[in-house]
């Protein structure tokens, strides 16, 4: 029996998808420059068995192999339906060099998805206000979308995003189609003023006042650099909001992405299998310092 014999099996027995436990190939479809050294890289499963029980959850992430240079974790960044599989990956060493130097056409290995992923049944008929910095938005995105998807279900949705300069905002293509539905908010912002910039401009935490956030039914995810991310908690926990309503993914260097390698442990959490995603009231209790 092949193994996507055993996972269709297992699937039809007990009415539940189970990961990719072993890499699956897929193919390079298309490659997007987002921002300098930033490239979202769109796949297709060589094998179309695995298409039904490649079951995605925002917030969750996936083990991708580069052959001949290693595996790494990364964020889903495709809604749960009606969305292209992609991924978006900053080049910051080794493999993921060696992921950017790949054309359309070449192959990867694909193992997942795996954690916990965003809580999206216990915020239905909430307010939901998206706060990212530089990359962060990636792991935020499969939410937005999903969320927009389902727009009926949510009170206020909210963006806040900021990067350095314009030339570093991500899913800009994406963000402007976001803009079209009803009861959707954008503030975007850059660092410094540049010429042709006609946002926003200073840090990403200024945007709270700007968009005045509401506080009473709303939950916020937040996912940037240490500095922004720690400010924007500030502001919020200020502003009256639970910390249990402060949403987060806490990123490790993941080895097995099952929790038997233990390389992701922080006390007595496992980020690949007990998150990635955790509120902060969770991140507190765990002497995680971000």
């Amino acid at each position: 029996m092949t193994h996507s014999q055993h996972h269709s099996e297992a699937c039809r027995d007990t009415g539940r998808c189970p990961i990719v436990t072993f890499p699956e190939v897929v193919n390079i479809d298309e490659i997007k420059d987002e921002a300098p050294e930033v490239k979202t890289f769109y796949l297709s499963f060589l094998n179309p068995e695995v298409v039904p029980y490649f079951r995605i959850k925002s917030g969750q992430f996936i083990m991708c192999t580069v052959f001949g240079a290693g595996e790494f974790a990364v964020s889903l960044p495709p809604s749960p339906e009606h969305d292209r599989l992609h991924i978006t990956v900053r080049s910051v060493g080794k493999v993921t060099d060696a992921l950017h130097a790949l054309r359309p056409g070449d192959k990867l290995g694909l193992r997942g998805p795996f954690g916990n992923g965003f809580p999206f049944e216990t915020i239905k008929g909430k307010n939901i206000v998206y706060v990212a910095g530089g990359i962060g938005l990636i792991p935020l995105r499969s939410s937005i979308v999903h969320a927009l998807q389902h727009r009926q279900d949510f009170g206020r949705i909210i963006l806040l995003y900021g990067a350095r300069s314009a030339g570093d905002l991500l899913y800009q293509t994406d963000i402007e189609e976001w803009k079209k539905v009803d009861g959707f908010e954008s503030f975007i912002t850059i660092d410094r003023p540049e010429s042709g910039w006609q946002g926003q401009v200073g840090y990403v935490p200024n945007l709270i006042e700007k968009a005045k956030v509401p506080v009473e039914d709303t939950v916020a995810f937040v996912c940037g650099p240490p500095v922004m991310f720690n400010a924007v908690i500030a502001q919020l926990l200020k502003r009256g909001m639970s910390e249990d309503d402060i949403i987060s993914t806490l990123e490790r260097q993941m080895k097995c992405g099952i929790g038997k390698c233990q390389h992701c442990a922080i006390g007595r959490t496992l980020v690949c299998t007990d998150g990635p995603v955790y509120t902060y009231h969770q991140i507190k209790t765990l002497g995680e310092v971000i």
